[in-house]
């Protein structure tokens, strides 16, 4: 494994990051990850090497189900809570302990509150690495939500602070106040963010670039279809394989199959083949190359010779040839991500 510092912060993880947004999660009916499948897959990433472990107050049916897992197996496994960098977030309406109130949401100071023990006690920790607000709360002002995490953080119940997915402007706005008002900032996010997402995220790298915010982007092979293993139909559809993400998913084709993603993949199954990786493992390299801010991608395996397969991502480099390959196929125009 390969490690890094995460941003400007002080605290190194691994090159990969594990998530964990399956455990306990049903779909049509069907739990994606069980509580036995869950504890090989973190016995895998620990053994792999991997120490950075990602999940979130509402992950798992009911939500809660993916935090107390984990702090089960950390209590199984004896592992030094000092050794492993644990990341949650909070935000949406929380249902594990019942019907959401009106304040089991939001960014609320109440509800953070309510959270953070919540979270820490699932976990079986007395503090997170890193706390994310998982999305931005158009009705409760950044400035309660900012000191709010900043007493989090002076009472040593979370060390650093992130933001998941929102515009541009808003992650500007947060950092702001922060300034200005001598509060904790944002030292990570978490965007969607991989080769054939076609979703405009420049405005958002940019201002992590610019303040050194790590960026540990979320679905880094596009729901798996950076994997090869879909197919174009003659008609344009997508030909999945039996239990995939395409099969799982209404919105699988149309959030990644454009017609640009196809033109990314072609590229990237074509590095692949002079590097002798597979797809998945150069298209977790081209993320972990960016140069302009440090990029750990979080890997979702639903096996572990998925995840195992993902690790493999550590034992290349891409040449400036490689990566301006698939870059160009991203953006006709270049873009600027290395």
């Amino acid at each position: 494994m390969e490690y890094t510092t995460l941003g400007e912060t002080g605290t190194t993880v691994s090159r990969l990051c594990f998530g964990t947004w399956r455990f306990g999660k049903e779909s049509d009916g069907t739990v994606e990850t069980d509580r036995e499948e869950a504890r090989e897959l973190l016995d895998t990433a620990w053994d792999r090497g991997i120490n950075f472990i990602d999940t979130a107050n509402v992950y798992g049916d009911p939500n809660g189900t993916s935090e107390e897992w984990i702090g089960e197996w950390l209590a199984d496994r004896d592992i030094h809570r000092e050794d492993i960098v644990l990341a949650s977030k909070v935000y949406f309406p929380f249902d594990g302990r019942g019907e959401p109130g009106p304040n089991d949401s939001g960014l609320g100071r109440k509800h953070i509150r309510a959270q953070i023990e919540g979270t820490l006690e699932r976990l079986g920790t007395d503090y997170l690495d890193l706390y994310y607000i998982h999305r931005w709360d158009e009705n409760t002002p950044i400035r309660e939500t900012m000191q709010t995490l900043t007493e989090l953080v002076r009472e040593g119940k979370v060390h650093y602070l992130g933001a998941s997915s929102m515009a541009a402007w808003k992650l500007t706005k947060a950092l702001w106040e922060s300034d200005v008002e001598g509060l904790e900032r944002f030292d990570v996010t978490q965007p969607m963010f991989n080769a054939a997402d076609t979703d405009d995220v420049t405005d958002y790298l940019e201002v992590c670039a610019d303040q050194d915010i790590a960026v540990c982007p979320y679905s880094p092979l596009a729901g798996g279809f950076l994997t090869g293993k879909y197919e174009r139909a003659e008609d344009g559809s997508v030909i999945a394989p039996d239990g995939s993400r395409g099969t799982l998913s209404d919105l699988f084709e149309d959030r990644y199959t454009s017609e640009t993603a196809w033109e990314v993949l072609e590229a990237v199954e074509s590095v692949a083949e002079q590097v002798d990786a597979t797809p998945a493992q150069v298209s977790l390299r081209w993320l972990m190359e960016q140069d302009r801010f440090t990029c750990v991608p979080i890997v979702g395996a639903r096996t572990s010779d998925q995840l195992e397969e993902n690790v493999g991502a550590v034992e290349f480099e891409l040449s400036d040839d490689q990566f301006e390959r698939i870059n160009a196929a991203r953006d006709a125009d270049g873009g600027d991500y290395r």
